[in-house]
């Protein structure tokens, strides 16, 4: 043993590298999978390493700031910027293609909206509440006015890690927004202090029988056990994927997220595609108003839009009835915070502008839009984007990826497969020591002010001292050579319903039917 060890010592180290690159030339030849390695043995390698890190090599190097999809280097750096309360302006001027086709501009005044001294804004510049209130309409026992407009989308418990969550819920408490659980249950990381919107989809998860059945009888459990829950939300689909059930891989499945969802431990977690609680649309409406009536809370639905026939059918049902949901997530097509398989992230269902636009209207006809919570999802984590979406309609902005990026996402892509490299979509323990909770709370909290801050700019060059007051006249979008600009009015051939809006002041004094702040 001692010779032989003496042997291999005496050997140059090249020695070994030769001998090694004999090896994997002898199985490059012979393996029979890659036609590369086949051919080009040894220097093949290099190939599939160069394509490993090309998302990396563009992102960084090849790219340039406005060309990444789904959001660019500037977007990024002014969510970077905002959440670490760093310098978020940009010099010399933009550098947008502002004659872009679907370039949008927001119409300012000849006079802004002067911001009286002493006045709410003056005096707490953070305060944006909705102008509207969830339940009021139909009575509910607990009505919700949301005390930001700018608020945390559905992302759950297993596509997110715990400590991600633990920090948005820390954030939000500090902004007063509320916090949507998605459809993984309510965790206790959904438990420090902020609002939740409890959200829940075909699985039915945190909510469920031993068969995976709805049970009513915990959701009002919960609801009874955690006073923080101010709302519920009826998933029916989303936009990476409508029509689509979703995947938890077995690997994801912890023991607390088994627990949490009534699972079981090591197999793969499947949403079907269509709701077994209830049947069709009068189905849906006899579904939301139990809900509302045994939980007392405003209950709305979510959704990514395509066709038009069963929306037109819930509108006339609410018309003649008076019932049906408080609230409607719009879900744009180009959302998605996890999985989706390419085709359906890529071509199933209408972007937001398209789908809030045709949905809006069904409703409208029919004189139900001031009655309705109109909460927009879809890339929408900008002031000026904000401000269209108010522009057509929306009365509250959810943010599900800006708020990922804002405590330190790197748009790596890496959500699916449990490889986050920021512990944010992974359930990877040790890829989660890197996030400090108290530190990314912060982060997430100031993203939020300098939203809210931009947005109220915005609002005031407008004109306005609300953003719900924006109409469709107050956004031009560009249409092509032969028309240059028209508003939105004219683009989407129809003009929001005016909201009841008596002034800052009043929404103050109106302040306890938010639950946050308090």
């Amino acid at each position: 043993m001692e010779s032989i060890w003496e042997f291999l010592s005496s050997i140059d180290w090249y020695w070994y590298l030769i001998f090694l690159i004999i090896i994997v030339f002898l199985y490059d030849v012979f393996q029979r999978r890659h036609i590369i390695l086949r051919n080009f043995p040894v220097v093949g390698h290099f190939r599939y390493w160069l394509e490993s890190i090309g998302p990396e090599l563009r992102q960084y190097i090849v790219a340039n700031n406005r060309e990444e999809l789904p959001f660019n280097r500037i977007e990024r750096g002014w969510i970077y910027a905002s959440a670490k309360n760093e310098n978020n302006y940009e010099g010399f001027g933009t550098d947008r293609d502002i004659y872009a086709n679907q370039y949008i501009f927001i119409n300012n005044s000849m006079m802004a909206h002067k911001v009286e001294k002493g006045s709410v804004t003056d005096l707490e510049p953070s305060f944006l509440p909705c102008a509207k209130v969830m339940g009021a309409a139909k009575n509910r026992k607990r009505p919700y006015r949301p005390a930001s407009v700018i608020n945390i989308s559905a992302m759950s418990y297993g596509s997110l890690s715990a400590k991600a969550l633990d920090a948005m819920n820390n954030g939000a408490k500090k902004v007063h927004a509320y916090h949507n659980t998605g459809e993984g249950g309510l965790s206790p990381y959904h438990k420090r202090g902020a609002d939740v919107v409890f959200h829940f989809g075909t699985g039915y998860f945190g909510v469920r029988d031993d068969e995976g059945n709805f049970s009513m009888e915990k959701l009002k459990k919960l609801v009874e056990e955690n006073p923080q829950i101010r709302a519920i939300e009826v998933k029916l689909s989303q936009g990476a994927k409508p029509g689509k059930g979703g995947v938890l891989p077995g690997s994801k499945i912890t023991k607390e997220i088994s627990e949490i969802r009534h699972v079981p431990m090591g197999e793969d977690v499947l949403s079907p595609p269509t709701h077994s609680a209830f049947q069709g649309v009068k189905g849906l409406v006899d579904f939301v108003e139990q809900i509302a009536t045994e939980t007392g809370l405003p209950t709305g639905i979510k959704a990514a839009i395509g066709k038009l026939e069963q929306w037109e059918e819930l509108a006339e049902i609410m018309k003649t009835t008076g019932k049906g949901p408080d609230f409607i997530t719009v879900d744009g097509g180009e959302g998605g915070t996890g999985a989706a398989p390419p085709s359906f992230a890529d071509h199933v269902s209408l972007p937001w502008v398209f789908g809030f636009s045709d949905l809006y209207q069904v409703f409208q006809q029919r004189d139900l839009t001031s009655d309705i919570v109109f909460i927009a999802s879809g890339k929408l984590g900008f002031p000026a984007k904000a401000a269209m979406a108010f522009s057509m309609g929306a009365d509250c902005i959810n943010v599900a990826r800006e708020a990922m990026i804002s405590i330190g996402c790197i748009q790596a892509k890496a959500c699916h497969n449990n490889t986050c490299p920021t512990g944010i979509a992974t359930q990877n323990q040790w890829l989660q020591r890197g996030i400090v909770v108290p530190e990314k709370a912060e982060r997430l909290a100031s993203y939020f002010k300098k939203f809210n801050k931009e947005l109220l700019e915005i609002t005031h060059a407008a004109g306005y001292e609300h953003p719900c007051q924006f109409d469709m006249r107050d956004v031009d979008v560009s249409t092509g050579d032969t028309n240059m600009t028209q508003t939105l009015e004219y683009t989407y051939k129809y003009q929001k319903t005016p909201v009841d809006f008596k002034g800052m002041k009043a929404l103050k004094e109106c302040e306890h039917l938010g639950g946050s702040r308090h």
